[in-house]
């Protein structure tokens, strides 16, 4: 089957900026894919050549098999699209926002919007103005899904949503994939990649390093580790332990970080009087570094 998003050689230059560079990426139909990368990596800039905000420098891109640029009334039609910063107007109701969002697609039944209003605990008769970022979140969120699209693109979508909304958009992005739509979103929260994704892609300075599973992910992640002994530690334990980064002994603590699983780590370290450890969950910081951390893996 056709990707729902492919790239060759996709480029934008903002004169001597960086943009993106020669970024090859392929979507899956039916999948949840996330594109991950730091502030300024090129995230933003992607998602507005593929929806023929930006044109690209070099390269093409093809979306549900349509041209961007050439199609692009026609693609946005099949598109569901929340912007990093929805653009809101401040002085409507938010029924009467959405209603025009609705109109401007074509009519889209208002049962389904007051549904998903519903779901996301959104109030349709309070003005934009007087809404918290997580409810003007919302209002873009309602108007993504609204049309029911064959494509959700989703830049940053949980900003500013409390936990239980967070939890009821996860539902739907699920229920969107299950029905054999597309989901593309940039993220910088790492449960939320691994609880939605199936694949994601790594990008940094404008290139993609790498495009992986989620057990890939979680693979190749740092995990920071800090061991407390009954006396000083010695960093010989970690000798034969690969992955292991950053190691230090700080008084009767032995702190590191380790690339992967941390089975052969625990096992060493029991060789000495261990009396605690504590293992922190990956950061979205700590799994780039795991890609393209400049660290070489030692024990000393």
């Amino acid at each position: 089957m056709e990707p729902a998003i492919l790239t060759r050689g996709l480029t934008k230059r903002y004169g001597k900026a960086r943009g993106i560079e020669s970024v090859d990426l392929e979507v899956r139909r039916g999948e949840v894919f996330g594109l991950l990368g730091p502030n300024g990596a090129g995230k933003t800039t992607t998602i507005r050549i593929l929806l023929d905000m930006l044109r690209p420098s070099a390269g093409e891109a093809s979306v549900l098999g349509l041209d961007p640029r050439r199609d692009g009334p026609s693609l946005r039609a099949r598109v569901g699209y929340l912007p990093g910063e929805p653009g809101l107007a401040e002085r409507m109701g938010v029924g009467d926002q959405l209603r025009y969002f609705a109109n401007l697609r074509g009519g889209v039944e208002w049962a389904r919007v007051e549904a998903l209003a519903q779901r996301l605990d959104l109030d349709l008769a309070r003005e934009v103005r007087a809404l918290s970022r997580g409810n003007k979140q919302k209002v873009g969120l309602v108007q993504a899904f609204m049309h029911e699209p064959d494509l959700l693109v989703l830049d940053e979508p949980t900003s500013g949503l409390d936990p239980l909304i967070q939890q009821r958009f996860n539902a739907l992005v699920r229920e969107t994939a299950k029905r054999g739509a597309t989901v593309f979103l940039s993220s910088h929260v790492l449960p939320e990649v691994e609880a939605l994704c199936d694949r994601v892609g790594i990008i940094r300075e404008g290139r993609l390093v790498a495009v992986e599973t989620m057990e890939g992910l979680k693979a190749r992640a740092l995990r920071r580790v800090d061991a407390r002994f009954a006396t000083p530690p010695d960093l010989a334990l970690l000798r034969d332990v690969p992955g292991v980064l950053e190691a230090r002994v700080e008084g009767n603590h032995l702190r590191c970080a380790v690339r992967g699983e941390t089975g052969a780590l625990v096992k060493a370290l029991a060789r000495g009087d261990l009396v605690d450890l504590r293992v922190r969950d990956p950061t979205l910081e700590d799994v780039f570094l795991g890609f393209y951390g400049e660290e070489e893996p030692h024990a000393a």
